[in-house]
């Protein structure tokens, strides 16, 4: 490293981490155990409590239900049925409910009779795009199947195509499979099969299951059994799966096994029934088996048995399901904003799978440009709206710091009316989580005009922001139900380090080895997220019952505490409708000290960072005027408590990644102070998801 890189990164990135919460988010997939904390309850109460909404279950019910809850697991939705009634539309709607966890594709495959030969076959139908896709093909087929299974992707290994979109079939076809999850060993599984000769169709990691099935199934001859095959074939993967699987020559039979992802399966009166969420199964059946780790399970039309790793027979537990649709669909949580910002560790974890390779180059199958074309940007420009402006914020430090490329955020609404300077060498990158926003679509045009390269960020596979970029790089947060952003803002800032790590990297100005621990230390802050929502509810509710009686709010930070702060500003002012505004620390007594009067809220990102000194000389200009100071701080600040009022922690970070933990006290804050007013959270006045119009 030299000299100059040298101080340039010690200055830009500030603190290491001296306490690692360790998700072991590496290339492969990580695991991931925690204790939850279960003594909240009630509406802001942790994660784990939330889902104790659910009137009437016991503890231990609670217990299994929530593990299945909580599970990190990669969201594609899987469906199954065998049973009596047409199977068809019971996998649609299973489908139809499930396309929050990915809409990337979707697919059935169905046991049908060969109209020639009246022979059982597999009908395998598939498409691009949102269930209502699939629904569009299904309905001009007559069927008369009985048993099926269905999936609705969310890519992580594969773009989304046809040849990639789930159910995947073994060479004869007449095996299906669908999963749920990562094969971290795919690549590996992969070259073997095709030595022995199987042929693949796909870019996925999923289809090394449907051909390991194959041969477990062709091995055992006159004991033929689709179980017992997928339980040989699951001894081969490293990684986390729940997979369901069809065998054309066992009519009517549904095998499942699950590892590290959600599977539940239930028994109505016409049939059984297997998906990756309760809500798929609930107007079926209450009484649900949340299968665990290990665990197998046959389904058939007459009822479904259950074995171990060992095909020893077992009895699991039933979990009987007091929830209503709407509760179902919230995952029990009070709201969708909780449930959301719950799912952020999820989607960190899901933005940075497979994003870098074996050597430790950041793989970004999306990218659309040439490492070549990247190394000529001499100019960056971000353009967003809201939250997503914010992000870019946080994204010209890194891009600046990295990189060493000037960058710039503007408001997409301003942008193209100001004539900025843009020329062939300028990047603009367009960040809407809908994709649809109608000033940075019109921003996109006309930067594309000027002869720059455009890459968007977004969390919608094939929005226009998409189609319109020379490339792009999906953010995981998978379909976003709130209005106000939470878990899409925290894929943003991902996507955002990412692509600024790129950049770094093209241009020289970090190595290969330093890239590597950095994306490891970003992969970090899942678990870092999870500590926070399982650690900091009573602090964040304390803090809120000093804000519900205000008239107005100031947030402020320095660095990139300053860019979290405008989003801290934001969020309270969309849920809460309590005014607030935030501001460089620094620029406090250049106006905004003047509104301050005793009982006045502050809230202050003072994490340790190499301006945490100036943080705290400003609030001490606070303290002075009889403010109330909530201060966010790193976890094992005791000398804050002397100005603070009201303390919330975060792990020890780099400042580089600061914006990802700091970000979601905030958003607690915000919702546990718009309950304590009374207001909806998931739909503030006023506001609407996207904004397509200008």
């Amino acid at each position: 490293m030299s000299c100059g890189f040298a101080m340039a990164f010690s200055l830009t990135l500030g603190v290491v981490s001296k306490k690692r919460y360790q998700t072991g988010l590496r290339v492969p997939f990580p695991r991931y155990n925690r204790q939850p904390d279960t003594s909240l309850s009630g509406p802001g109460a942790g994660c784990a409590a939330a889902a104790d909404a659910a009137a009437g279950m016991t503890d231990a019910a609670r217990t299994r239900l929530r593990a299945q809850i909580e599970r990190v697991a990669h969201m594609c939705g899987i469906v199954g049925y065998t049973g009596s009634d047409t199977a068809k539309d019971i996998l649609l709607m299973g489908l139809k409910r499930l396309e929050y966890r990915g809409y990337d594709s979707a697919g059935v495959a169905l046991e049908n009779l060969d109209a020639g030969t009246g022979a059982a076959c597999l009908d395998v139908v598939r498409r691009v795009g949102k269930v209502d896709g699939l629904k569009s093909e299904l309905e001009g087929r007559d069927t008369a199947a009985t048993c099926g299974i269905g999936h609705t992707r969310w890519a992580t290994h594969g773009q989304p195509s046809v040849a990639n979109a789930h159910p995947h079939v073994s060479c004869d076809g007449r095996i299906a499979v669908v999963h749920n999850g990562i094969i971290e060993n795919f690549a590996e599984l992969r070259e073997e099969l095709e030595g022995r000769g199987h042929q693949f169709r796909s870019d996925t990691d999923t289809e090394v299951i449907a051909h390991l099935v194959e041969e477990a199934y062709a091995a055992a001859g006159g004991e033929r059994d689709i179980v017992a095959a997928l339980r040989e074939a699951c001894a081969h993967i490293v990684g986390a799966y729940g997979v369901a699987a069809v065998c054309a020559d066992e009519p009517g039979v549904i095998a499942v096994a699950r590892k590290d992802s959600p599977i539940v399966i239930g028994r109505g009166e016409r049939g059984s029934y297997v998906a990756s969420d309760v809500i798929a199964l609930i107007d079926a059946t209450r009484d649900v088996v949340v299968l665990e780790d290990g665990q197998f399970a046959r389904l058939a039309p007459e009822g479904i048995t259950y074995t171990d790793e060992q095909g020893r027979a077992i009895e699991p537990a039933v979990t009987h399901v007091d929830w209503d649709v709407d509760m179902a669909e919230k995952g029990g949580y009070p709201d969708f904003m909780l449930k959301e910002i719950c799912e952020q560790p999820r989607v960190v974890r899901d933005t940075l799978v497979g994003r870098m390779s074996a050597t430790g180059e950041l793989d970004i199958d999306e990218l659309g440009l040439s490492f070549e074309e990247l190394n000529l940007i001499d100019r960056v420009y971000v353009i967003a709206c809201g939250t997503s402006y914010h992000a870019g914020l946080v994204a010209k430090n890194l891009i600046e710091g990295w990189a060493r490329i000037p960058c710039e955020v503007e408001a997409a609404s301003e942008f193209r009316y100001r004539n900025p300077i843009i020329t062939p060498s300028t990047l603009v990158v367009a960040v809407s989580q809908s994709g649809e926003t109608a000033d940075t679509l019109a921003a996109i045009r006309d930067a594309r005009i000027k002869g720059a390269k455009v890459f968007g960020i977004t969390n919608v596979v094939g929005s226009p922001v998409a189609r319109e970029s020379d490339g792009v790089i999906y953010t995981k947060a998978n379909k976003e139900i709130a209005v106000a952003s939470t878990k899409s803002f925290i894929g943003q800032i991902v996507s955002l380090t990412l692509l600024a790590l790129l950049l770094a990297q093209v241009k020289g100005k970090i190595t290969v080895r330093q890239a590597r621990m950095l994306f490891h230390e970003l992969g970090d802050t899942a678990e870092q997220i999870q500590w926070i929502l399982d650690t900091q509810t009573d602090a964040v509710r304390e803090a809120a019952e000093a804000c519900v009686p205000a008239q107005s709010a100031l947030f402020v930070g320095r660095g990139m505490g300053a860019a979290i702060s405008y989003e801290g500003a934001l969020k309270l002012k969309e849920v809460s409708y309590l005014h607030a505004e935030a501001y460089a620390a620094g620029e406090m007594k250049h106006g905004p000290i003047a509104l301050i009067d005793p009982g006045f809220p502050v809230i202050a990102v003072a994490t340790k960072s190499p301006t945490y000194d100036k943080v705290v000389s400003n609030l001490k200009e606070c303290e002075a005027r009889g403010a109330k100071i909530i201060a966010l701080a790193t976890e094992g600040d005791e000398d804050i408590k002397q100005i603070a009022d009201y303390v919330i922690y975060v792990p020890r970070v780099r400042d580089a990644f600061s914006a990802i933990t700091a970000s979601v006290p905030l958003q607690l804050l915000a919702r546990e102070v718009a309950i304590m007013r009374g207001c909806d959270v998931d739909q503030p006045r006023n506001l609407a998801k996207s904004v397509t119009v200008e």
